[in-house]
C-alpha cells in the first residue's frame, strides 16, 4: 500500500510532459508484452488505435485521430520522441501553464493526422499505398514548432556545444521532413509537417491575443464533466451579499493585473529573447507557471 502511495504521489509531482512520456512508455511496453506473452501478432493491439489512411476505416474508429499518437513502432521510435518531447515540454512549460500546453499537443497530433489522411486521399502518388500512422512525432513537432514561433530568438545549449536560436531549430527540423517525403516514411513526414503547421499558427494567433485552443479545450472538459460523479449533497440557499461581491471584484482586479504582467514579459521574450529577463522578472514568470 504504501509503494502504491509513493508511486501515486511521485506521478502527481511530474509535469504534464512527463505524465505524457509516462503514458506513452507504458502503452509502449504494454504491447510489448502482450505481443510477447501470448504471441499476438505486432498489431494486435495497436490495430484499433492506429490511424487507417481509408476514410470508410476511419468512420468506424474515430478515436484513432487522437489514440495513433500513443503508440510507436520502435525503440528508437519511442526514444526520440520522448526525448525531444521533455527538452520542448520543459521551455513550453516555463511560459505556460498544463492546459495550454495540451491543447497544443493534442491539436498538434490531430492536425498531423488529418494531414496524412488528406494526402493519402488526395494526391496520386500515395492513392495505392496501404498504410496507417503511429506515432506522437505530429504532437510533439506542434510544441517544438510552437516555442521555436513564439520566442524565435530565445537561444538555447545544443549538444552542450554551442549556443542557436530556436527559429533555426525550427526551420531545420521543418526543412528535413520536407526533403524526406519523396524518400520514405512519407505519411509520418507528413504528419510532422500538420503538427508543425499547427504549432505555428497556435503561437502566432496567442501573439496577437487569440488562444485557437479554448473552443477545443471547452469541448473536451464538457466532455469530461459528462462522466464526472456530481457529489449528492442538501440543497442550500445561495444569497449574495455587498462585502463578498467586493471582496470578488477585487480579487478579479488582482488576477488581471497579475496577466497583464505575464503578457508584458511575454511579448518582451519574443522581442528580445529570455535572457532579456530581469532576475525578478524569470522568477515571477516561473511561479505563474507553477500556478
Amino acid at each position: 500500500m504504501g509503494i502504491s502511495n509513493d508511486i501515486k504521489y511521485k506521478y502527481a509531482t511530474l509535469t504534464v510532459a512527463e505524465k505524457l512520456i509516462v503514458i506513452n512508455v507504458l502503452v509502449y511496453i504494454l504491447n510489448i508484452l502482450l505481443v510477447f506473452l501470448f504471441r499476438l501478432s505486432p498489431d494486435f493491439l495497436m490495430q484499433w488505435f492506429e490511424l487507417p489512411k481509408r476514410l470508410d476505416n476511419f468512420i468506424t474508429q474515430p478515436w484513432s485521430v487522437v489514440t495513433y499518437a500513443f503508440f510507436h513502432g520502435s525503440f528508437s521510435h519511442i526514444f526520440w520522441n520522448m526525448l525531444l518531447l521533455y527538452f520542448s515540454g520543459r521551455i513550453f512549460l516555463n511560459l505556460f501553464g498544463g492546459r495550454r500546453f495540451l491543447n497544443v499537443y493534442f491539436l498538434g497530433a490531430i492536425a498531423g493526422g488529418l494531414i496524412f489522411m488528406l494526402s493519402y486521399n488526395l494526391f496520386p502518388a500515395f492513392m495505392e499505398i496501404d498504410t496507417s500512422l503511429i506515432g506522437a512525432s505530429a504532437a510533439v513537432m506542434a510544441i517544438l514548432i510552437f516555442i521555436c514561433t513564439y520566442m524565435p530568438n530565445q537561444e538555447v545549449r545544443l549538444f552542450f556545444l554551442f549556443n542557436i536560436k530556436l527559429w533555426y531549430i525550427g526551420v531545420f527540423v521543418v526543412l528535413i521532413d520536407l526533403v524526406q517525403i519523396p524518400m520514405s516514411n512519407a505519411g509520418g513526414h507528413l504528419a510532422h509537417l500538420g503538427g508543425a503547421l499547427l504549432g505555428y499558427i497556435y503561437a502566432r494567433k496567442l501573439s496577437e491575443g487569440r488562444d485557437i485552443g479554448s473552443g477545443f479545450e471547452k469541448m473536451v472538459t464538457a466532455v469530461v464533466n459528462l462522466f464526472r460523479r456530481k457529489p449528492k449533497g442538501p440543497l442550500k440557499t445561495v444569497h449574495k451579499n455587498r462585502k463578498t461581491t467586493a471582496s470578488a471584484k477585487k480579487s478579479q482586479a488582482g488576477k488581471d493585473s497579475r496577466q497583464q504582467k505575464i503578457d508584458e514579459i511575454l511579448d518582451k521574450i519574443s522581442k528580445s529573447g529570455y535572457e532579456s529577463l530581469t532576475k525578478e522578472e524569470k522568477d515571477f514568470l516561473f511561479q505563474a507557471g507553477k500556478d
